[in-house]
């Protein structure tokens, strides 16, 4: 999911497992229409956007499995990129995005201006974006979180691929992050080298963690493997408002973001207790993480997935349905 920042057009690609594309989702498409409610208060149907990152995946699975088997409701996926799912607010084909990074400008467009959209709360997951060492490190090395030690740990870190200074690892080089700005703003003896996806990113921890071995790289929460890993982040320079504005110049950590929820206008008003739902709404990075380890690494169906974690956390769910 593209995070848009304060500096407009440029945006982070890779959070939340963005590279982690939905499959097996059976959604229906943009030009679907149903009614979000029957209009007397029943649930009638709901049109649940997916957007293509396993994390939202996760989100969407349970609300659909907990709509549909706690509340009566008809579930109908769309599989939609964001800014695609958000003009559909308007026409009543989308009713509700169930994880939003950010997106001030899709806020400004279709909530305070068209007014198709409105807020529905955050889901209670933290977006968080930066560097990383696998848990055996921070163990035996418990100051390597505090950035100002990372040069005297640089050593450890040296690959034939980082020209005698320590590896920072990166996912693919077209996702844009500011880890060469801030390796050079901060005066790290570092090289930014690219593992070249997001499957390599997770090998290569997995496998330092396993075989105890030193590394340093790029990577976010939630995603799944943070369910099978738990790596450790290093805390950079805190980050202030518009600290990130210039790319050039970038010396502060990634912020992080409080993901939301974002429903149609018409759906918060339709009187359905599915909107009462997608309200009320929330869980943790744990919580997300298993599900879409469950999806993604177990290959479970969504539903299925959905349906275990709804069995093991029944206190959870029952604080998300409609009272009375």
């Amino acid at each position: 999911m593209a995070v848009t920042r304060n500096y407009g057009p440029r945006a982070l690609a890779l959070v939340a497992g963005a590279g982690l594309l939905l499959s097996g989702c059976g959604g229906a498409k943009v030009g679907e229409t149903q009614a979000a409610s029957d209009g007397k208060g029943g649930c009638g149907t709901v049109n649940l956007a997916i957007n293509p990152w396993v994390g939202y995946e996760a989100n969407a699975a349970v609300i659909a499995y907990v709509a549909e088997k706690e509340l009566g409701c008809t579930v109908v996926k769309k599989d939609l990129k964001e800014e695609v799912a958000w003009q559909g607010f308007g026409t009543g084909e989308v009713d509700a995005v169930v994880e939003n990074w950010g997106h001030d400008d899709l806020k400004k467009k279709y909530i305070d201006e068209q007014k198709t959209a409105v807020s529905a709360g955050v889901t209670g997951n933290k977006g968080v974006i930066g560097w990383f060492v696998p848990p055996w490190m921070a163990e035996k090395y418990p100051d390597i979180t505090d950035w100002k030690n990372l040069n005297k740990y640089a050593d450890l870190f040296k690959t034939s691929e980082s020209g005698g200074k320590g590896q920072m690892l990166d996912g693919d080089p077209s996702f844009v992050t500011n880890d060469e700005a801030l390796v050079k703003n901060l005066d790290l003896n570092y090289k930014v080298v690219y593992a070249g996806s997001e499957a390599a990113l997770i090998t290569a921890f997995r496998q330092a963690e396993k075989q105890k071995t030193p590394l340093l790289g790029y990577f976010y929460d939630p995603q799944w493997f943070m369910s099978e890993v738990k790596l450790v982040k290093v805390n950079l320079p805190e980050y202030t408002e518009g600290c990130d504005a210039d790319a050039e110049k970038v010396a502060c950590d990634y912020p992080v973001y409080d993901l939301d929820k974002i429903v149609s206008k018409k759906f918060a008003d339709s009187g359905s207790p599915a909107y009462q739902l997608v309200k009320n709404f929330t869980w943790t990075n744990d919580d997300q993480n298993l599900v879409a380890k469950y999806i993604s690494e177990d290959k479970m169906s969504a539903e299925d997935a959905a349906a275990k974690w709804v069995k093991d956390n029944p206190d959870k769910v029952k604080a998300w349905l409609p009272q009375g």
